[in-house]
């Protein structure tokens, strides 16, 4: 895996005349899983769609290895960076093999067959993710779990240094969360991949993410390690949470456990002071 850089400067996103993302300077740190966190409509997957080239920002740039993403063609983005949008959707009847065999798009010339190569690498993404037994499996037949993990297979066969997942494990019960979850740690783990995710549980976010970005109303609040970002007052300006925060028993990674709106805490504190008679002047 090569240590590629990917970086904002400046970046402005908008809709319309609604602006979402303004002045951002945001970078990934290569080989690491960095997860995007921030309350609904904070704009955290609007930045992951920019930074990945779905979206066109108004202002600002996307650096890929020092190049413009936005100057680049799809193809050549396509073999750098692979993008899992939120709840994809398979034709009806598609096989996964086939699903997968899309990943070889990037490297394909005109409208080729797959090759030798494609169909080892194929087959690498099915065995990785633990697809095997579903190779000729109906795509729409599959559990949760299983058909996140064949997306993911899809944006393996792209050979990309670099994974992009909006919200990989909603709509996934606990377990099936855990698998695809445990699997992106893995491929970073073992192959080095830098992965980056929008995740709405923290607790997720700081058990396998090594870096954390806290977004609100698309600024970046705080950023680093999760023991620098999860913390009382983070959670409290980018949430609006009260929350104990306690080390994880298996790994030390901290763990919230929120407990009260942060405004309520407020309110009740102040319901709680003691009343005082009034001082009238001139008695």
């Amino acid at each position: 895996m090569s240590d590629q850089q990917l970086y904002t400067e400046g970046l402005h996103i908008a809709y319309s005349e609604r602006t979402i993302v303004e002045n951002l300077n945001l970078s990934i740190p290569a080989h690491k899983i960095t997860a995007l966190v921030g309350s609904n409509g904070s704009g955290k997957s609007t930045i992951l769609k920019t930074m990945a080239r779905i979206m066109k920002p108004k202002g600002g740039t996307v650096f890929l290895d020092g190049k413009s993403i936005h100057s680049q063609s799809t193809k050549e983005v396509a073999k750098q960076l692979a993008i899992l949008p939120q709840n994809p959707t398979a034709p009806e009847g598609l096989r996964v093999s086939e699903l997968i065999s899309y990943g070889r798009f990037p490297h394909q010339k005109g409208f080729g067959s797959l090759t030798a190569e494609d169909k080892k690498i194929v087959q690498w993404a099915v065995e990785v993710t633990g697809l095997s037994q579903f190779y000729d499996h109906p795509v729409d037949q599959l559990s949760g779990g299983q058909r996140q993990r064949a997306w993911i297979a899809m944006a393996l066969a792209q050979e990309t240094d670099m994974l992009f997942l909006d919200e990989p494990t909603t709509f996934l019960d606990m377990a099936h969360q855990l698998e695809v979850l445990q699997l992106l740690q893995q491929l970073n783990q073992e192959q080095q991949r830098t992965i980056v995710m929008v995740v709405h549980d923290l607790n997720h976010a700081t058990r396998y993410a090594q870096h954390m970005v806290a977004i609100k109303k698309g600024t970046v609040v705080a950023e680093g390690s999760p023991a620098v970002v999860m913390t009382q007052h983070v959670l409290r300006e980018v949430f609006n949470i009260e929350a104990d925060i306690i080390p994880d028993p298996r790994t030390g990674v901290p763990l919230c456990l929120p407990f009260e709106l942060a405004h309520k805490v407020s309110v009740s504190a102040q319901a709680a002071e003691p009343v005082r008679e009034p001082v009238l002047v001139g008695k």
